[in-house]
């Protein structure tokens, strides 16, 4: 093998196991914990012990891995590109270490390869008998979450898995990119236009320049341009469930408001389905750093919570699907809902959660729609933030989003001007990001301040921008903006079908009963309107597509459990035949009628 490819700060280092000296990368980061001997012998109770020579394949790369290994004596190498000329090394694992990273949870395909490096045993344990385990042992439990986590986000911030070849100025390399990132998946883009190795790739699989963007995987697998769902499969993201497509409860967005409603739904019994268009977290997983949130007094980034609540979903048994884009909403006549999605299926459920959030509204001035998806960005992860290291940005937006990308984006590039129409920060930002803001030296806070033209034909490379109060105008010199200038929802799908507010958000509770095209349908189930239900009974709505909602992670994920609340109460009163329920308003248990049981796996 070669040499090894450590991140920054990490080295390897030798150590000892039964008098025999090895090399193994130490767990700076938290990643490679050793499992104790007690954990060790609670797996061995349902694992099995399995010898390994040097050069054994225990996992493969583009392969879906369903064992979890522990290294009970010598040592284990996880390897990049395996068998090919650009094969390096990414870890090495000693005794009491275990294989695996986010993607053993999901059932993903691997990402590395790992392969013996000395002589030893292993302890095997299926995922089945691992999930077992750990729904009665906490300790395994967070050990092994909390290092899966750490050991995708070194994955993904050293470029492993497959590489995207595309142009910065190309529509669809930035719809594939953002498509990896928003769903934390490693990959490695390597850019047309600057990028040496791209013309290298080109040549070698016989592609030309105008049939890019191309995905390229263990180069044994080339998609030409390939849509997101292809792209999902590739890598083994879950996809619509084959077969039987009814259910209990079918909940349309991932955002805080839509996990939170799966794991409260599925964790009570109910039959649950997530689906969701892009990626899972929703805009709450843009965020760097979320300060605010109830439990986390350093704060978690987004993207983070979303892994943890997905999990816990998970745990409960509830069965997500991406990317699924909802095209439509109707009733069947045996009392459940339906909805159509963009590929020609559908998915039945007796009740339905809207929690398909809201995207950032476009600024409409002159000169940025070429722009967009270039250098004009409606988020700031890190992948739009590592191309800001060596120039001024902007950020549009007086709100907590707009702090929250300026205090990130400042990390990254030497400048951020922060432009805000307003007169002050305090109308819309906590008090913390204006602390924040106003202390940080390479921020520069604009006030009374508008965008009125973006200039630059391949890439931004002006901003003419406006004083509200003297009608003045002067040029900034930046590269990138970042707008957050206020949030549309994602119901176009729904217009027609339940009633929305004069901004398409939807109505639920007594304003919905009120709208409703058919009141005599409420006189006809002998009840009103609940408080987070639509116009259509049995189907609810939370979090930020709900009108008159507090755009805040916290209350998007409270609204999420409490729409599940509702679902009982709503399966209570409309159970089907030979069936009974009794609702919460009947002073009843509050129990769906079709209770199973519960999946657990990952968390007790």
């Amino acid at each position: 093998m070669s040499g090894d490819r450590s991140l920054p700060g990490e080295e390897t280092v030798p150590g000892e196991a039964n008098g025999a000296t090895f090399w193994e990368t130490p767990d700076i980061h938290g990643a490679y914990p050793r499992l104790t001997e007690d954990q060790t012998a609670r797996l061995a109770e349902h694992g099995e012990r399995r010898t390994m020579a040097p050069n054994d394949v225990l996992i493969r790369e583009g392969e879906r891995c369903e064992t979890f290994f522990v290294v009970l004596s010598g040592t284990v190498a996880v390897v990049e590109d395996y068998g090919t000329p650009e094969e390096h090394v990414l870890r090495v694992h000693g005794p009491g270490r275990f294989i695996g990273e986010l993607g053993l949870l999901y059932g993903q395909v691997a990402f590395y390869t790992a392969v013996a490096r000395e002589a030893g045993e292993v302890l095997v344990v299926s995922l089945d008998q691992l999930r077992h385990l750990v729904s009665q042992d906490s300790t395994i439990g967070d050990t092994v979450l909390r290092a899966c986590l750490c050991r995708r986000a070194l994955l993904v911030g050293q470029g492993a898995g497959f590489r995207i070849i595309g142009s910065r100025y190309s529509p669809d390399t930035r719809r594939l990119r953002e498509f990896a990132v928003r769903n934390r998946v490693p990959h490695r883009w390597i850019d047309l236009e600057t990028d040496q190795e791209a013309e290298e790739l080109l040549h070698r699989f016989g592609v030309g320049p105008a049939e890019t963007p191309l995905v390229i995987w263990r180069d044994t697998t080339l998609l030409r341009n390939p849509s997101n769902a292809e792209l999902a499969r590739l890598i083994g993201l879950p996809s619509l469930p084959a077969g039987n497509r009814h259910g209990d409860v079918l909940i349309v967005g991932s955002g805080p408001g839509g996990l939170a409603a799966a794991v409260y739904a599925a964790s009570e019994g109910l039959s649950t389905t997530v689906v969701e268009a892009l990626a899972t977290g929703g805009q709450a997983a843009t965020s760097s750093r979320i300060e605010n949130l109830l439990g986390f007094p350093s704060g978690i980034s987004g993207a983070e919570l979303a892994e943890r609540a997905l999990l816990q979903a998970d745990k409960f048994g509830a069965r997500i699907s991406i990317p699924a884009e909802a095209t439509g909403l109707h009733s069947k006549d045996d009392d459940h809902y339906v909805v159509a999605f963009s590929d020609g299926s559908e998915v039945a459920a007796r009740a339905v959660v809207l929690a398909t959030g809201a995207r950032y509204r476009r600024l409409q001035v002159p000169g940025i729609e070429r722009l967009e998806g270039t250098s004009v960005h409606y988020s700031a992860t890190v992948y739009e933030a590592q191309q800001c290291r060596t120039d001024p940005v902007a950020v549009v937006g007086g709100g907590n989003s707009a702090g929250q990308a300026v205090l990130f984006l400042a990390e990254y590039a030497p400048k951020v001007h922060l432009l805000v129409r307003g007169s002050s920060l305090e109308a819309n930002m906590s008090r913390y990001l204006i602390d924040q803001v106003a202390e940080h030296p390479r921020v520069e806070v604009m006030l009374h301040t508008e965008v009125t033209e973006a200039i630059g034909q391949e890439i931004l490379e002006e901003l003419d921008v406006v004083d509200n109060r003297t009608g003045e105008h002067r040029r900034l010199a930046v590269r990138s903006l970042f707008v957050f200038t206020g949030a549309d929802p994602h119901t176009e799908w729904l217009a027609g079908t339940i009633a929305l507010d004069p901004r398409g958000f939807v109505l639920t509770g007594p304003e919905a009963q009120e709208a409703c095209v058919h009141p005599e349908m409420w006189h006809g189930i002998g009840r009103s309107c609940m408080t987070l239900e639509t116009s259509l009974p049995g189907v609810f709505a939370a979090g930020d597509v709900r009108s008159g909602s507090v755009k805040r992670v916290a209350s998007a994920a409270g609204e999420g459990a409490m729409a599940i609340h509702f679902v009982h109460r709503h399966l209570g009163q409309s159970a089907a035949p030979g069936t009974t329920g009794t609702s919460a308003a009947a002073g009843g248990s509050d129990v769906s009628p079709r209770i199973r049981r519960k999946e657990s796996a990952w968390l007790a």
